[in-house]
């Protein structure tokens, strides 16, 4: 037997912005049994890491490759501009592409968006990553679009932020390597959906034998009930003498009074 049959655990990779503590505490009160880990990884990574079986499972930005992975699409982000406080932009509600036609806009090589041709003017280099091209905006060098979950995972007090309405979006699912889908791969499954308990594949196997043993003890019962009933009243007569306080106490007290007056009279 193998070290990972005595001891199952499931490993969940996840990319920054992507919080999965909600699912993570459903995991821990279903199957406390089986160790949750997390991993964080680059989104550009993300892929490599689910090939390798460094995790068993990933919750990454789309798109993935459909020909060795599956994907649940669990939900699509919108999209936002990270500018300095002091911004004209903050004085608008939410911008367009068009706005910021003028504006530099830096497109760090960690970059989730799969632009066709990143909008306004481009920027003297391509910063390594998101938190790297943050600090030239903070500088007043540049301004970045990006998830909004990034813009909160990087907050910064002298930036804020302004949706972009026809900005291109970031879809988040669960993905796996389709030929290692296994019983927990399904269980984790399950919980992303919502699924109970009850329901969750892989963990109903049990349930129609469950329900023959009730089904079973039900009828054992009707059979047996008569038979008790029997035995409590020869139990009562046989213990106790007619006419005594205790066979009154067993049987009610009714009959054996009226029994035991023409007695008393005689």
């Amino acid at each position: 037997m193998t070290g990972s049959e005595e001891s199952p655990s499931f490993r969940l990779a996840y990319v920054p912005g992507v919080t999965p503590a909600k699912w993570a505490k459903v995991w821990r009160e279903r199957l406390p049994g089986v160790p949750l880990t997390l991993v964080q990884v680059p989104a550009a990574e993300a892929s490599e890491v689910l090939r390798a079986g460094d995790a068993d499972a990933g919750l990454v930005r789309l798109p993935v490759d459909r020909s060795f992975f599956s994907a649940i699409p669990l939900y699509t982000e919108a999209s936002v501009v990270v500018v300095p406080k002091d911004h004209v932009i903050t004085a608008a509600d939410e911008v367009t592409l068009a706005d910021l036609a003028d504006e530099v806009l830096f497109h760090p090589l960690d970059d989730v968006f799969d632009w066709d041709a990143p909008p306004g003017e481009p920027a003297f280099e391509r910063p390594a990553t998101t938190p790297d091209a943050l600090e030239l905006v903070a500088a007043n060098v540049g301004l970045l679009v990006v998830p909004q979950s990034l813009a909160r995972l990087y907050h910064r007090r002298d930036l804020t932020y302004r949706p972009v309405v026809d900005a291109p979006q970031s879809s988040v699912a669960l993905s796996w390597p389709e030929e290692a889908t296994t019983d927990l791969v399904e269980d984790f499954i399950g919980i992303v959906r919502g699924r109970t308990v009850n329901s969750t594949r892989g963990r109903t196997a049990a349930q129609p034998e469950a329900d023959d043993q009730r089904k079973r003890s039900d009828r054992g019962g009707a059979r047996q009930t008569p038979a008790g009933k029997g035995q409590g009243k020869s139990s009562a007569t046989s213990s106790a003498k007619p006419g005594s306080r205790t066979a009154r106490a067993r049987t009610g007290g009714g009959k054996p009074a009226k029994r035991g007056k023409p007695r008393r009279r005689s």
